[in-house]
């Protein structure tokens, strides 16, 4: 039984002789789990090592317990360093495996497995433990293979059968996945990797409230997923809750600190939670959004007034706000009479002519006309064509963007107006028109 942080010390644990094997380690990540605070006491233990090791005090099993403290902190290339020079056990053996596997070295891991397995390592634990690497590497019959080689009480276990169901999900068998992470859950109620792939598999089917709950208890516990990191972070922008996101992503940074992903989508959050937008303010921008999107042709205007806007290209009350009077009166035919009609719809929606006349674009979409059939067809494609990431799917769909000429009519800046719609977004969406050799508006 895994005792509490009542009864258990974390730092006489790494820094004093004693049994120091798979339960100790066990007890740390339960420790640091159930009370966080505990990682800056295991950081604290690490650092009086390292200056034992300065002094050349550590002893080869004093190494070991240093670099399974290492790999337990995230400091994974320290870790393999350490534990090479360590007594060259079993527990240093798996926990260069970890290591390596942590590096995305996915050959050195399933060497140390095998070699971890041979020094006398838990053969169960091991098999397990190549069988997630042979996921990672997609190969998912291999890692099938590893866990048919399992059999009796292992296979009760939450992490086998987070694995397996891990790995069935490959082949695209989802209900049985989701089977095998509820059997974990039942196992581990505090499995990170059940609570995951249950949370997955809950957002893929829209059911957000739950999968933010699973997302949340699968962080709790530590080493915490990074994948339910990154997906907490975004769900938690959904909900306008920055300082969260930013919790989740400095999460990630903390752990692997050379994460680009992680620190872009950290800018953006921060950027997001320093933003204190007047909501009386957006609604009235919103508002009048809806009424400049008004087609002028929804207007009892007379023929003469109809054709001079429709000769200028004037389709929108919008259109029609942006320019001058003098605009108007130097169309052919456009007279007093018409300017004073015009004045007189405009006043009826509290706005003139002229009002944003400093808005106009420099740089309009092409018309259709002037596209190749080709080139039409390309643009009447759905965006999701694109294969966006989730966060600029969404951002699509608070646009109202269907299709990809939807989307080319916009600006950088106005994509970027878009609620959680940062830098990241915007690199992706410009990457993604690259491949069919067009760009937002005004590129």
């Amino acid at each position: 039984m895994v005792t509490t942080t009542s009864e258990f010390n974390l730092k006489q644990t790494v820094l004093f002789d004693g049994p120091f094997g798979p339960i100790e380690t066990e007890r740390l990540s339960h420790a640091i789990g159930y009370d966080f605070t505990q990682f800056e006491t295991l950081c604290e233990a690490i650092g009086e090592l390292e200056l034992k090791e300065l002094r050349e005090e550590l002893s080869p099993a004093g190494r070991v317990r240093l670099g399974v403290s290492l790999y337990l902190a995230g400091k994974y290339e320290h870790a393999v360093s350490m534990l090479k020079k360590g007594d060259s056990g079993a527990l240093a053996l798996y926990y260069l495996a970890r290591s390596f596997f942590a590096l995305q070295n996915y050959d050195e891991a399933l060497k140390h497995y095998e070699l971890a397995q041979k020094s006398g390592y838990n053969t169960d634990t091991c098999r397990i433990g190549r069988a997630e690497v042979y996921r990672y590497k997609n190969q998912p019959e291999d890692s099938l293979k590893e866990l048919d080689k399992l059999s009796g009480a292992i296979e009760q276990t939450a992490e086998y059968l987070y694995q397996r169901g891990a790995t069935v999900a490959m082949y695209g068998n989802l209900d049985e996945a989701v089977k095998l992470y509820e059997r974990a859950v039942a196992a581990d109620k505090n499995h990170t990797g059940a609570l995951f792939g249950l949370a997955l598999e809950r957002e893929r089917g829209g059911y957000d409230e739950e999968a933010l709950d699973l997302y949340k208890r699968s962080v709790a516990h530590f080493p915490a997923n990074v994948g339910a990191l990154f997906n907490l972070g975004l769900l938690y922008e959904d909900l306008e809750q920055y300082d969260q996101a930013v919790v989740c992503y400095q999460r990630v940074l903390d752990f692997y600190p050379t994460n680009q992903k992680a620190r872009l989508f950290l800018k953006d959050a921060r950027a997001s939670s320093e933003m204190h937008i007047d909501e009386e303010a957006q609604r009235k921008k919103d508002r009048m959004s809806q009424i400049m999107s008004l087609p002028v042709s929804d207007f009892e205007l007379s023929v003469r007034s109809r054709n001079c806007l429709k000769s200028m290209g004037i389709a929108s009350l919008g259109d029609l706000c942006a320019h001058s009077e003098q605009d108007l009166l130097n169309s052919k035919n456009f007279g007093e009479t018409s300017l004073v009609e015009i004045r007189e719809m405009l006043a009826l929606k509290g706005l003139r002519l002229g009002q944003f006349s400093t808005e106009k674009q420099t740089e309009e979409a092409p018309e259709a006309e002037t596209l190749s059939p080709d080139e039409q067809a390309m643009l009447l494609r759905p965006v999701t064509d694109l294969n966006l990431s989730v966060r600029a799917k969404k951002c699509m769909n608070r646009l109202g963007i269907q299709t990809i000429g939807e989307l080319v009519r916009k600006t950088a800046d106005e994509l970027l107006e878009c609620k959680n719609f940062g830098v990241t977004s915007l690199k992706e969406i410009r990457e993604r028109l690259t491949v069919y050799n067009i760009k937002l508006r005004g590129e």
